[in-house]
């Protein structure tokens, strides 16, 4: 449990350890066995994008991905992360590729490029679109086997959170969350707090990004 203060209000972040999920697994079971006997009055809980990604089976193997021309010159582009992989992956590239398509994908690096020449950034990912940005995957820091799967976005996150929550009574988020920035990718209708603060509750990635296996916490408001 660690505690965070967001806009005056402390948040205690209570990681939920879970098993491997395994793809197409059930999410609800989850909840029931790991989270419902946490649960107190007013908690509401954050869900890492990656585990719904892997229970709706949205995943591609690596062996299925034969990188092309335009993948291999793309990355050479890509900002480079110390502590994340980001797009510096060809087969992750064409993954993107293969979502926006290559017409889209060579019009954003053309564009993207001169754009970063006048000091903008984010431009490629903003007009390749097809939420490109929350594909995830080949990270070699990832527990096996998963560091060789491609995670594509989980599908209608907002409708998932809305499950969750009519199902079993706690308002529930879906984050994508790595060590350098976190986004709020879906969220049910009761969430107290709006998209903004959630993430800044869990700016700092509780989850963790390696073999944590926490991929639920529990966001309770604190009285500290």
């Amino acid at each position: 449990m660690s505690l965070k203060e967001v806009n005056g209000a402390n948040y205690e972040r209570i990681c939920v350890k879970t098993h491997m999920i395994h793809i197409k697994e059930s999410f609800d079971p989850l909840i029931e066995k790991y989270v419902n006997p946490l649960l107190q009055p007013g908690d509401r809980i954050a869900i890492s994008e990656k585990v719904v990604t892997i229970s709706q089976g949205r995943v591609v193997h690596e062996s299925v991905i034969q990188p092309g021309w335009l993948a291999k010159l793309v990355v050479k582009g890509v900002t480079k992360h110390k502590w994340d992989i980001g797009y510096s992956h060809p087969r992750k590239m064409q993954v993107a590729i293969m979502q926006a398509g290559r017409r889209r994908v060579f019009f954003a690096m053309i564009l993207g490029g001169i754009t970063r020449l006048l000091g903008r950034r984010g431009d490629f990912y903003r007009i390749a679109g097809n939420r490109i940005s929350e594909i995830d995957g080949f990270n070699p820091d990832a527990m096996a086997p998963f560091d060789e799967f491609a995670m594509i976005w989980p599908a209608n996150a907002d409708k998932f959170c809305q499950d969750i929550e009519d199902r079993f009574w706690v308002p529930a988020a879906i984050i994508d969350g790595n060590n350098i920035n976190v986004e709020v990718l879906g969220m049910s209708k009761s969430m107290p707090v709006d998209k903004a603060t959630v993430r800044l509750v869990l700016l700092d990635n509780p989850m963790g990004q390696n073999d944590e296996m926490t991929p639920i916490v529990i966001v309770r408001r604190s009285s500290q």
